[in-house]
């Protein structure tokens, strides 16, 4: 199971950059695309002011980051850990 859930469309560029990223660095996440699920649309844009913006990543305390840099992800689970 994984702590940490990134909301993306296909065709988004910072996406497939996070994605690759994190597979590099070994850290398990989930995707949702949100252009499949409604329901993931609706928390991606309460998380940014009425905005469908991606990467939205949801760790799992809850809290969620805006496009971070690998460096904001790891330690945010470093300190969920």
């Amino acid at each position: 199971m994984s702590s940490l859930t990134m909301y993306s469309t296909p065709w988004c560029g910072y996406c497939h950059r996070l994605k690759g990223q994190l597979d590099r660095e070994g850290i398990a996440y989930e995707v949702v695309d949100i252009e499949q699920v409604p329901e993931a649309a609706a928390i991606v844009e309460q998380v940014n002011g009425g905005n469908q913006t991606v990467p939205t990543l949801v760790f799992a305390d809850g809290s969620a980051q805006t496009n971070p840099s690998l460096a904001q992800i790891k330690e945010k689970l470093a300190s969920l850990a």
